[in-house]
């Protein structure tokens, strides 16, 4: 053997990355814009492209860093963005609960920016995984948020911002995981491109000065040689990609109308007479306002003005006086029913199962025979320490505004399929609609028609049309009409392409009519049910043992 050959150099190793992550004078405020970005995204405001600039701010301001300072500029983001978007929550019960819940959910978001900062290595070492990588560890931050604590608290999902988006229509493809995943897929994208850009135009002030040796992909060095579109093409491709990832959205078909029976539904938004918690000392004028309005909507329809309804949809506490066993109470309600010659679905607080407890619920009150007691939907998630409170003792040391709720509201078994007549109603009551299997779980059963009970009496504007939002993509995800019926509003019906018609002010008194055609049909997301969430977050658990596996191999290399 020849001498030169006996010590010829080994085959270099593939090299590890030594890139340094931005500086924190640039993370920090990168990830206060993120939660920012994210939050103008959302309604009220509706600026849908920025939450996938919102994803690409925080991927870049948590990339490479330890995991301590990824987690701690996650949180940052979602102070950023939760305690503005839940501002709701403190209008009425104090700033406790509001910074308690914001805290809360912001630590998902610390969790996401440490899982961003560990998955760091796989992205240097494939650049183009980084779009998927972000999209999948959004899904897995948002399946463990939906469903802890206390059943969880899914308000501010990424797909919840896109109801005026072209990604609303992959709804009817998987539901809001799938949503999701594409907002934070362009995200990826975004921060794929602008990385380069970056590190192209300013490297020394993003990469170790000390560190002579590439990235593994290359991706942090500007070529020596080459072209200068070849220069830019990391940074034009992944900017096409997402351009061609939110117009090709447009693509997926969705249902602009059922193609059922036809059915005239009308939403009675009778309003209180306060906004505020004391709402509830206000339950005989509560009712009284939507039996008035019910009435001056059967005299419309006698003098040939309107439509005769097949149903009339009351709210979530438009009767908090419970009508089975008040007499009064009911004697309104079967006026109101007798009178506009329609059931009438009403949202009501009835009373037990047991001592001290109570349900919210929707049932069916037909004309002349009144509550049809085997068409009653009793709501299935009622909300921790609003509507019940666990660890009652240690929540009173926190704060005596537990005990406001002297009766805990116990949940139902089945889902809400109420059985109208002419239609099969799917009821879900107030932030139920956020959870995905409880809406899905009526369309199985045989719902046609989507129906929302809320009050939003102790919130504001901003929550519901956070929550019309919500609707929106429930309707586009079943492929069915829905509608929200509110106490104050926001009301309105939705069609099954996610189109909003004849929306209501907030905080008045209204009654709105309109033809809806029912649909039978089954779109892929309810066929698939929660199958694509969890494949996703399957992925990102692996994606997860991925980079602890690239991290061993990195401190073992020889140097």
């Amino acid at each position: 053997m020849d001498r030169d050959e006996t010590h010829a150099p080994a085959e270099p190793t593939r090299p590890v990355v030594t890139g340094r992550p931005l500086p924190l004078r640039v993370a920090v405020p990168l990830a206060v814009a993120a939660g920012l970005a994210l939050l103008v995204a959302f309604p009220p405001y509706g600026v849908w492209p920025l939450a996938p600039a919102g994803v690409a701010l925080l991927a870049a301001a948590t990339h490479r860093r330890r995991l301590r300072a990824g987690a701690g500029l996650g949180f940052l983001t979602g102070v950023a963005l939760f305690a503005p978007l839940l501002a709701w929550t403190n209008l009425h019960t104090g700033y406790l609960p509001w910074v308690l819940l914001s805290l809360l959910q912001a630590g998902y978001l610390a969790l996401l920016g440490a899982a961003t900062a560990w998955v760091s290595p796989l992205v240097d070492r494939v650049r183009w995984s980084w779009p998927v990588l972000t999209g999948l560890l959004w899904v897995g931050q948002e399946a463990l948020r939906d469903r802890t604590p206390f059943g969880g608290f899914p308000w501010g999902r990424l797909a919840f911002s896109q109801d005026t988006s072209p990604l609303l229509r992959l709804a009817s493809l998987g539901g809001a995981p799938l949503v999701t995943f594409a907002v934070a897929l362009l995200g990826g994208l975004l921060v794929t491109a602008a990385w380069r850009t970056w590190t192209t135009l300013r490297p020394s002030t993003l990469i170790d000065p000390t560190d002579t040796a590439p990235t593994v992909d290359g991706a942090d060095a500007a070529p020596a040689t080459g072209s200068s579109a070849r220069r830019w093409t990391p940074v034009a491709v992944p900017a096409a990609l997402a351009v061609a990832l939110t117009a090709g959205a447009l693509l997926v078909p969705v249902a602009a109308a059922g193609s059922g029976a036809t059915v005239t539904v009308a939403i009675v938004q009778g309003n209180v007479p306060r906004l505020g918690l004391d709402f509830n000392a206000q339950r005989q004028a509560v009712l009284n306002n939507h039996v008035d309005a019910t009435l001056e909507l059967a005299a419309r329809v006698a003098a040939g003005q309107q439509d005769q309804p097949d149903l009339v949809v009351w709210p979530e506490n438009s009767s908090d006086i419970d009508p089975l066993r008040n007499p009064t109470a009911g004697a309104r309600i079967s006026q109101a029913a007798d009178t506009v010659r329609a059931p009438i679905l009403v949202g009501a607080v009835l009373l037990g199962p047991g001592a001290g407890q109570v349900r919210n619920a929707g049932i069916l009150w037909r004309p002349g025979t009144g509550a049809d007691m085997d068409q009653l939907y009793t709501k299935r998630h009622p909300v921790p320490f609003a509507e019940y409170v666990p660890l009652r003792d240690v929540a009173r040391m926190v704060s005596k505004q537990v005990d406001l709720i002297r009766n805990d509201f116990v949940p139902g078994s089945t889902p809400g399929v109420v059985r109208v007549g002419p239609a099969v109603l799917g009821d879900v009551i107030c932030f139920e609609v956020a959870y995905d299997a409880v809406v899905r779980d009526t369309v199985t059963g045989g719902a046609q028609l989507l129906v929302v009970q809320t009050n939003n009496a102790t919130f504001d504007v901003a929550e519901a049309r956070q929550q019309l939002a919500m609707v929106r993509l429930r309707a586009v995800e079943h492929g069915r009409p829905a509608l929200m019926a509110s106490t104050v509003g926001v009301s309105g019906f939705v069609a099954p392409d996610g189109r909003v018609s004849d929306a209501t002010g907030f905080n008045t008194r209204e009654v709105v009519v309109r033809q809806l055609r029912l649909d039978d049909g089954r779109t892929l997301a309810t066929r698939l049910g929660w199958w694509p969430e969890v494949m996703l977050a399957a992925l990102a658990a692996a994606a997860l043992v991925g980079a602890a596996v690239v991290r061993r191999r990195q401190r073992i290399m020889p140097g």
